[in-house]
């Protein structure tokens, strides 16, 4: 196993023994039907409660049964809790979708700028005007968000490979946040040299608190990938998924459902073809053929 994948292996498990798992949020409904238990993270929603409250009764209504959002501190948590059947369907990365097929089935992606698309951002301090590719940040302290973020971790890291760079040889220090603001917080403190950063998560905090990325510029942006897609773990019943894809893409029809969307800043969520992310898995062969 490579150094890279060790000491990532040995972060998530510090990071797992040193903060709480965040709160669940359960909305309830009038009815006796089993709650659908919706997974997220902190790396895509962080802490946003009133918008995960607002969400879970939108969904909640439509379905007819009760919601309960489940936040977890990574994606790994994720995975492991919709292998175990302890989640009806979560909000993943394209990189944990494309390496779990047999835990996962895609139910809906969101649709942005009229395309289920984004881009990843090579973030650094505003007063680095010269820097404009992961490669000129060697010997320099780096930012990720998640070790199975697309965006965060898998596009910066292929660059450095596809640019004849040992990632884990490059840096003079990198660390993961775990969440996608936490990296712009790093760079604009000045904690980090630079960071990379999920594109619309970029997009979302500029328009919605633009003195948190004040002292930051977008240096680089990658090609456009499959977005993070909504998911079903493999044993949910035909019927089940049907209706909780129906009632994700019917969003934009919906007065409630149009005021979740705009808070997530979010055209709608739309069926589409898995080969959305074939740009995806052509980065985990590259990451997979080394050198780390």
């Amino acid at each position: 196993m490579s150094p890279l994948r060790n000491i990532r292996r040995r972060q998530i498990l510090r990071f797992a023994l040193s903060i709480p798992l965040l709160s669940q949020i359960k909305v309830s409904t009038a009815n006796e039907n089993p709650a659908l238990a919706f997974g997220t993270t902190a790396v895509f929603l962080d802490n946003e409660i009133s918008l995960l409250d607002q969400w879970s009764r939108e969904l909640g209504n439509v379905c007819n049964t009760d919601v309960e959002f489940v936040q977890r501190n990574s994606y790994r948590e994720i995975d492991d809790l919709l292998a175990g059947g302890r989640l009806d369907v979560a909000w993943v990365c394209g990189f944990p979708y494309v390496t779990h097929p047999q835990t996962m089935r895609l139910l809906a992606i969101p649709d942005y700028h009229a395309q289920p698309l984004y881009r990843s951002y090579l973030l650094v301090p505003r007063s680095d005007s010269t820097t404009n590719h992961i490669s000129q940040l060697r010997n320099r302290v780096f930012a990720f968000s998640d070790p199975e973020s697309n965006s965060g971790y898998l596009v910066p890291t292929t660059e450095l490979i596809r640019s004849g760079i040992r990632p884990s040889q490059f840096f003079k220090r990198y660390f993961f946040t775990y969440a996608h603001r936490k990296v712009v917080d790093a760079v604009s403190s000045g904690v980090a040299d630079g960071g990379e950063i999920d594109g619309y998560v970029f997009d979302t905090i500029e328009k919605q608190d633009p003195e948190r990325t004040r002292d930051v510029r977008v240096a680089w942006r990658s090609p456009k990938y499959g977005f993070p897609p909504i998911v079903a773990r493999r044993s949910l019943d035909e019927d089940a998924f049907l209706h909780i894809q129906q009632a994700l893409v019917g969003m934009k029809d919906r007065t409630d459902g149009r005021e979740v969307l705009q808070r997530l800043n979010l055209d709608g969520f739309v069926r589409d073809d898995d080969k959305v992310f074939d740009g995806i898995r052509r980065l985990v062969a590259i990451l997979n053929a080394g050198p780390i």
